[in-house]
């Protein structure tokens, strides 16, 4: 079947089905629970100031500088491929060697 990513329409924060971040479409498998993860408070702190604030004021915040870069990482769907891409290809790679 095929892969399946579901992202937040307002915010392009990842989403998961079933409990997973991917979801692979199955004959077998009939139902599909989508659902919000469970986001640190960190994250969810970024999220809320994301909302709030735009992109090009992140940097007049009186805050700590390691978090401008973290407001300024946006979630983005290429990203998210590309660690998952790296993830599943450590999983199959250490299944082969042990």
């Amino acid at each position: 079947g095929h892969l399946w990513l579901f992202r937040d329409a307002g915010t392009n924060d990842g989403l998961l089905v079933n409990q997973q971040e991917l979801f692979v479409a199955a004959p077998n498998v009939n139902k599909a629970d989508i659902t919000l993860p469970v986001f640190t408070l960190k994250e969810r702190c970024l999220q809320v100031v994301r909302s709030l604030v735009k992109p090009m004021d992140y940097r007049k915040l009186d805050i700590v500088r390691s978090l401008y870069e973290e407001l300024e990482d946006h979630p983005d769907i290429r990203k998210d491929l590309q660690r998952l891409s790296l993830e599943s290809s450590e999983t199959l790679r250490n299944g082969i060697l042990e």
